[in-house]
């Protein structure tokens, strides 16, 4: 199983190597600029891409990109829900998800990869007002994720952008996938 496989039922170790390999994909860049310019960096990926293609699987039990988009939609519906937990509560605890679940009993195989990438659109630039707002207080305030321990809106932002690094660098491998 890969690092970057995050199931809600991984062990305390899992998930420790799962963050500190999403979060060595961002480097140094920054996490801000990474996530405001993911949308477009999205809608370039999907140019010249046929239905067909945006619904073929990698290799079997792989995501194809309809699936990479659907997710990053409904993980950023995670994320603004985290969010506002975390901004409006004292420690909130923060609970885990099966990201495998939710792509088999949510309908990925079924989702409209154009309607994926405009929720997940929509709901980046509410989150990111959200962050941009937020004061350094803010940046700093924690939940309590389940299987994570600790974190702080600032470390999910940077958390965030890594995992938008990661299913760029999915759907890139994907797009390879055809040419072979």
């Amino acid at each position: 199983m890969s690092v970057f496989t995050n199931p809600a039922s991984s062990s305390r170790e899992d998930a420790s190597s799962y963050t500190a390999a999403v979060l060595g994909l961002l480097g140094d860049q920054k996490p801000f600029d990474v996530l405001s310019r993911t949308p477009a960096a999205l809608n370039r990926a999907m140019r010249g891409v046929s239905p067909r293609q945006l619904a073929r699987r990698e290799a079997p039990a792989k995501w194809s990109i309809k699936h990479v988009l659907r997710h990053l939609a409904d993980s950023e519906v995670v994320w603004a829900w985290r969010l506002r937990l975390i901004l409006a509560h004292d420690r909130p605890t923060i609970t885990g998800y099966d990201q495998d679940a939710w792509a088999n009993r949510l309908g990925y195989d079924d989702a409209n990869p154009k309607d994926s990438l405009a929720d997940f659109t929509t709901l980046r630039k509410s989150n990111l007002r959200l962050v941009k707002r937020a004061s350094p207080a803010d940046l700093q305030r924690v939940g309590i994720h389940s299987e994570r321990g600790e974190e702080s809106v600032a470390h999910l932002v940077k958390l965030y952008a890594g995992h938008d690094i990661l299913h760029l660098n999915q759907i890139a491998r994907i797009r390879k996938s055809f040419q072979a």
